[in-house]
């Protein structure tokens, strides 16, 4: 695959990724309102000043209009119940509420809270055919005299829309959390029923309180629910909101009590309908019904239900575009939890793992008596397959002229255009080849060097990349063991001095290198990488070369070459210094195509799983770590930030944070002793907080992008990086402290 100039982002797939985190994190926001309000905000109002409310409604009946404006109450006539219930529908009681008063036909007016509406609608229609009437009370059940006028305005027309979309009914009936009695009303909730008699609504209070959510016991519910002799009552129940057992003891009970005493049992609308007068603000009676701006068309529902309406067709689809929204979000947060709760898990036990293993890889290898066998000392070739690199490879080539160990230097020029040969054989160097071919891609070059190799060992660089005198000499010395094929070396970001570069160094250090250690101790290594890697040159030949399937011809070669039952491992003192990339687009560019190639070279490999005897041990242990570890894991990783946010925001802010900083604290003590072991400066971990923050949500975006890209078929091609030249030969000995 030839290599082109850097090309702009995919703009349709980089859409649908960014589309997925948006309607992740929709998903997440509605759910989280559903539950509760933005920052748990559950502020309750008491002891206001009711200075501005007028005492006829203080001190009048539990039904409040305004008729032509004015503020009017109505009483439940005499020897009449209005059950009302509120707080529902609850998945558990209210099914058994409404079966109450089916056994005993009698109706109940119920005030419903609209989150509950959208979370289950089947109860609303079952309530609404049973003949009952149903209210708002708030979709978040909130105490309305804290909010704007804007929040209550919301308030009110989510709910009436979660009811059009469940029942395809709206109301005017309205009660508000925390108010169930006239002398509740305060100067600061007074606007808020002013508004909404404007608007045509009947505010719905109580006269009586069975006080059922205190479970003060049946016959105490019971005794609180009866009103005075002969009189009518608005009383309230509770059919959500803890335990209803009691409730559900006391009804049936109560009810017959009543009836027996010569009660009758309507709904607010029934109330208002048989009395058919509203207390004027003096306290006489006045004959405008109440309500009377917005009833019903003759037929259109029951007499007990007249404070329905039929839901216009906009606000119907409205609602039930709320439903299924609300329905995906039912659907989804649990599933995520549970995905999210095995990654968390995973992830922890990857920690884990890597330290254990890491610990016990690096004990083994610093051993004084550690051999891998008989001194690797005789003569290698080392490829650098380069396109464009003026800015590196003079850095690169110089690196190696300092080589303790001899060496053979092939530059294998794949068709470039700014002069990169040139530069190379002006540098004079006695031991350096330059072959010069067409542009071809990277897998090209590096089989046209394999063919060009005079020795046995090859050991493969990137053109943007310095050796240490040392580094080829310890890389090469694994191959004393003639069972290993390859060998990967320890990769380092050289130019570290910038905020991208210093948290691609610390992804560098505990991402891959810890990594390392882990792999090469169970013997599944997935990856040499392309900047210092060394193979048996037989080998590589034997499995076809490097391959043009994937874009990353290093994780196809490493496969390959397990699969042919070679040991690959890990050289932790071979260091070499790369350049990463410097901007935030050639670093989405390096790790798409990163991610991308190594989703082609699992699928390519996919028959790995089924491999027997020592060739298997990759597919029975590589492939599964992999595809965990580097595209299940990392994908759903980030979440934890976001669920983090969202728990912070809608359910407890300090226990959420400092859950937060628990993993960030584990996942900084890993990073601690990955830099320990490989002697780098601690001043880098600074940086991992906002690392954790800001660059590991590019690292999923990127994935999905890749996983988007795999999933449509598209084909990527090569994307050359832009290089500065920034990493410069090291001194002799250099180390990172």
């Amino acid at each position: 695959m030839s290599r082109g100039r850097p090309s702009a982002i995919p703009g349709p797939r980089v859409v649908i990724a960014l589309l997925l985190l948006l309607g992740l994190v929709s998903v997440m926001l509605l759910d989280g309102y559903l539950r509760a309000e933005v920052g748990n905000d559950q502020r309750v109002r008491s002891g206001a000043s009711s200075s501005e409310v007028p005492d006829s409604v203080l001190n009048g009946g539990p039904l409040l209009s305004f008729p032509g404006g004015t503020a009017r109450t109505q009483s439940v006539p005499d020897r009449t119940i209005v059950l009302t219930f509120d707080d529902g529908p609850d998945p558990e009681w209210t099914g058994k509420v409404l079966d109450v008063l089916d056994d005993n036909d009698v109706p109940g007016t119920f005030f419903l809270v609209g989150s509950m509406i959208s979370r289950y609608p089947g109860i609303v229609r079952d309530m609404v055919d049973g003949g009952n009437e149903v209210g708002v009370h708030t979709f978040t059940h909130v105490d309305l005299s804290y909010r704007s006028a804007a929040r209550v305005t919301r308030e009110i027309a989510q709910t009436q829309l979660a009811l059009a979309g469940a029942a395809g009914i709206t109301t005017t009936l309205f009660r508000a959390p925390y108010s169930s009695t006239n002398d509740a009303v305060d100067n600061y909730s007074w606007p808020v029923y002013q508004k909404l008699g404007a608007l045509g609504y009947t505010s719905v209070f109580i006269d009586t309180d069975s006080e059922d959510w205190q479970q003060p016991g049946v016959d105490e519910i019971i005794d609180l629910a009866t009103p005075k002799s002969g009189e009518g009552a608005s009383v309230l129940f509770h059919d959500s909101g803890g335990d209803r057992e009691q409730t559900l003891e006391a009804l049936p009970r109560y009810i017959k009590k009543m009836k027996a005493q010569g009660y009758t049992f309507t709904t607010v609308s029934g109330a208002q309908q048989r009395d058919g007068q509203a207390q004027s603000p003096s306290g006489q009676d006045s004959a405008a019904p109440a309500g009377q701006t917005a009833t019903p068309p003759a037929g259109a529902f029951a007499p007990e239900q007249a404070a329905h309406r039929k839901a216009g067709t906009a606000t119907l689809w409205e609602g039930r575009a709320l439903l299924a929204a609300v329905a995906v979000a039912e659907w989804t947060m649990p599933g995520l939890a549970a995905a999210l709760t095995v990654v968390g898990v995973a992830v922890l036990g990857r920690f884990a793992l890597m330290l254990v293993l890491a610990r016990s890889h690096h004990r083994r290898r610093n051993r004084r008596r550690f051999t891998w066998g008989p001194a690797v000392t005789g003569p290698v070739s080392v490829i650098v397959p380069a396109y464009n690199e003026k800015e590196c490879i003079a850095h690169t080539l110089g690196s190696l002229a300092s080589s303790t160990h001899p060496i053979e230097i092939i530059l294998v020029d794949d068709g470039s255009t700014d002069g990169t040969p040139e530069i190379a054989e002006s540098l004079g160097l006695p031991n350096l080849r330059v072959v010069r071919q067409e542009n071809a891609g990277k897998s090209a070059a590096l089989n046209n060097g394999v063919r060009q190799a005079r020795y046995d060992i090859v050991v493969m660089m990137d053109g943007d990349t310095v050796f240490e005198p040392d580094t080829v000499h310890r890389l090469v010395q694994p191959f004393g063991d003639p069972a290993v094929g390859a060998v990967a070396g320890n990769a380092k970001v050289g130019n570290r001095n910038t905020l991208i570069g210093a948290w691609q160094h610390i992804e560098y250090v505990m991402g891959f290198n810890l990594d390392r250690r882990m792999y090469d101790l169970l013997r599944c290594m997935p990856t040499i990488p392309g900047a210092i890697g060394a193979f048996r040159r037989g080998a590589v030949l034997a499995v076809g070369g490097m391959s043009e399937d994937t874009l990353a011809e290093d994780t196809d070669i490493t496969i390959a070459l397990h699969r042919a039952g070679w040991r690959v491992v890990y050289a932790e003192h071979a260091r070499a210094w790369t350049e990463a990339p410097a901007s935030l687009g050639q670093l989405w560019r390096q790790r798409y195509r990163w991610s991308y190639g190594t989703m082609q070279a699992l699928w390519k490999h996919r028959r790995s799983l089924t491999d027997r005897g020592p060739s298997g041990r990759f597919g029975r242990v590589g492939m599964p770590l992999v595809v965990l570890f580097q595209i299940v894991t990392p994908l759903f990783a980030p979440l934890i930030d976001v669920f983090t946010l969202y728990a912070m925001l809608f359910v407890d802010f300090k226990a959420s944070l400092l859950a937060w900083l628990a993993i960030l604290l584990v996942q900084l003590a890993c990073a601690a002793y990955a830099f320990r072991l490989d002697r780098e400066k601690y001043r880098y971990l600074l940086m991992m907080p906002l690392q954790q923050l800001a660059y590991r949500q590019l690292m999923y975006l990127v994935l999905i992008h890749s996983c988007v890209t795999a999933a449509t078929g598209g084909r990527l091609r090569w994307q050359k990086l832009k290089r500065t030249g920034a990493v410069g030969s090291p001194a002799p000995g250099t180390e990172s402290r």
